[in-house]
């Protein structure tokens, strides 16, 4: 009868990371999870971020390390905390060949997810100067969907209590990554 009637609508990728963005600063300004200290949040602006460019979004093809490769990432606290080596993202950015490696903590008991730590050429100028993350779920495929928009401060950017690790050496980008939170207030 109408059989393609009822089709999904896919939410136009502009307003999926504008949707992303707002979730974000609520959950700064309202969640109990927030790093913003509670007396803060109610005057706490909107996040800041580049203006969304799709080309920062790309496929990354993961080549996985056999074993436990493990690696002791310093922290913002002047800790060091300990993380295995997931294995090395491989993508073409603005026709550049480069490469980040994944991450999960040990300990850690959900493996189901990511950690991207990386650092490039706007750290301390227009982003924080210990570098950004990025959370990837995992897939089957090994092919992720690495998007730079989505790219965000760690939590001691917004409250020194919090102990965050550091990008290591290997997930220093040598370009600017203009994508994802910056620096600054919203001008929203």
């Amino acid at each position: 009868m109408l059989a393609g009637a009822c089709t999904a609508r896919q939410v136009p990728y502009v307003d999926e990371i504008n949707n992303w963005r707002a979730t974000k600063d609520d959950f700064m300004r309202h969640s109990e999870e927030s790093p913003v200290p509670p007396e803060q949040r109610a005057a706490f602006p909107p996040l800041s971020y580049f203006p969304i460019e799709p080309e920062y979004r790309v496929p990354a093809a993961l080549t996985v390390v056999r074993g436990n490769d493990e690696i002791e990432i310093p922290t913002s606290r002047g800790e060091r905390r300990k993380h295995y080596r997931v294995g090395t993202l491989r993508f073409t950015l603005k026709g550049q060949l480069l490469s980040l490696t994944a991450f999960v903590e040990v300990g850690q008991q959900d493996l189901r997810r990511l950690f991207v730590p990386f650092g490039d050429l706007t750290n301390g100028t227009e982003t924080y100067p210990g570098g950004r993350y990025l959370e990837l779920d995992r897939t089957a495929t090994g092919i992720y969907d690495l998007d730079f928009n989505r790219a965000y401060h760690p939590f001691c950017y917004y409250n020194p209590k919090y102990d965050c690790p550091y990008p290591p050496r290997e997930n220093r980008l040598p370009t600017p990554i203009r994508a994802g939170e910056k620096m600054g207030t919203s001008a929203h």
